[in-house]
């Protein structure tokens, strides 16, 4: 399957620009989702959607990172926008997996988890949750709160559609994690020196 970063470049409230380029325990921010998924089994080709206000981002990766990954520069209006502009770009008709750039906890483990339940739910497209008592855990806050079948929940910046239909409403199946590393993107100070501490201590 093949997978697309999107990366925004605004810095929201950690207040600085190009924050993918952040520096978090001796590597940018989105190189430790690149990582993630060059580690997967089941990630084919990995792209990166840079928006115009990821410049530093885009040479950051091109260094880094280009024998890995593929760069598409989006028109930057919107988030699904720019997604529906890079899985054309990419020319991607069948699954392909979409993810923000700033889940720097997530695991080659959790990636190919995602795509084993995306490939027995039976449906063209899958959104990847987490239940808000692992923000309780994990001292962090969720940005967005959904109520299904009566318990809260909160999107993980992670989706599955299928590319051909990536510009029409897709039929959707909800895939609900308890994963601490789901539940940060580092869009706060608090945010960025939590996971840190947190990611020091797993390496432990």
């Amino acid at each position: 399957m093949d997978a697309i970063v999107m990366v925004g470049g605004r810095g929201g409230d950690l207040g600085i620009e190009d924050k993918p380029n952040l520096i978090l325990l001796d590597k940018p921010i989105i190189g430790h989702v690149i990582d993630s998924l060059a580690g997967s089994e089941n990630v084919d080709n990995i792209y990166v959607a840079l928006s115009p206000f990821s410049l530093k981002t885009r040479e950051t990766v091109l260094s880094r990172y280009s024998q890995d990954v593929d760069v598409i520069i989006t028109p930057g209006m919107n988030y699904v926008a720019d997604m529906i502009h890079a899985v054309k770009e990419a020319g991607i008709s069948g699954p392909v997996l979409i993810i923000m750039y700033d889940i720097v906890m997530i695991t080659p483990e959790v990636i190919d988890f995602i795509i084993s339940e995306y490939q027995k739910c039976g449906k063209p497209s899958m959104s990847v949750h987490v239940p808000i008592s692992i923000f309780r855990n994990s001292e962090s806050r969720p940005e967005t709160v959904f109520n299904r079948n009566g318990k809260l929940i909160s999107p993980a910046g992670i989706n599955i559609m299928l590319g051909k239909d990536i510009d029409q409403e897709q039929e959707d199946c909800n895939l609900v994690l308890h994963e601490m590393g789901l539940a940060f993107n580092l869009n706060t100070v608090y945010d960025l020196d939590r996971c840190e501490q947190i990611m020091v201590s797993r390496r432990c």
